[in-house]
């Protein structure tokens, strides 16, 4: 049976950035590169804001497969940001994990390379994304806390066991590019990060939410992002 490895907060934010289980609240602020859009402020009633926390401002609509820019600031970044160029390229649902990763995550701590499941009644999604660091110094990003993948407006963002299967996917794409955000990159890098969620079998997401500050929600409510509507 494929044993993962436990993660406990401290060790993800020493490498990665805050996900919500380590955020302090921190204030953030972004930009988009998808035109002239006016933020609205999301209504769980509304169709065109689904998926998006309520009342969180949105800074962008693109489609999968279109490049947006975020900057993220937090409390001790404010005069020099993060900033990062994302493209979601494909989520892939109803499957099992990749078996070439699963089997190096397995051989990496000795064990088996049966392929993990997901909980009962929910399926895997996985979500691939180009991340570039477009901003000025050596930054790291992964989607722990930072990305929610959405049926409608009901929200799935990864667990525990999500974090420990998506640092699978990092630590098995960073040796084939060396340029995985999760474990950090240098400006004008790019390279693949990897999300993976679970739903209910038999749904199909329809966007997935990307917020521009550390995590999605804080002490002070829901934080800006952006809606990512997908194929």
């Amino acid at each position: 049976m494929y044993r993962s490895r436990s993660l406990s907060c401290g060790v993800l934010t020493a490498g990665l950035l805050a996900a919500a289980a380590c955020s302090t609240g921190a204030p953030s602020a972004a930009t988009s590169s998808v035109g002239d859009v006016t933020p609205v402020a999301a209504e769980p009633s509304s169709d065109a804001t689904q998926g998006a926390p309520p009342g969180a401002e949105i800074l962008g609509s693109p489609a999968q497969g279109e490049a947006f820019d975020v900057t993220v600031i937090a409390s001790n970044t404010t005069d020099d940001p993060s900033r990062w160029r994302f493209t979601v390229t494909d989520v892939t649902c109803g499957k099992p994990l990749d078996p070439a990763v699963m089997a190096k995550a397995a051989d990496s701590v000795g064990a088996s390379a049966s392929a993990p499941a997901p909980e009962p009644g929910k399926q895997f999604c996985v979500m691939a994304i180009d991340v570039e660091n477009i901003g000025k110094k050596q930054d790291s990003w992964n989607t722990s806390g930072n990305v929610s993948l959405n049926v409608g407006d009901t929200r799935y963002t990864q667990t525990q066991t999500d974090d420990e299967y998506a640092l699978d996917y990092a630590q098995f794409w960073n040796d084939k590019t060396s340029t995985v955000a999760t474990f950090g990159v240098n400006p004008g890098s790019k390279g693949p990060t990897h999300g993976v969620f679970q739903i209910p079998v038999g749904d199909k997401p329809s966007t997935a939410w990307f917020t521009s500050g550390t995590a999605i929600d804080t002490i002070d409510g829901a934080e800006p992002g952006y809606l990512v509507t997908l194929k």
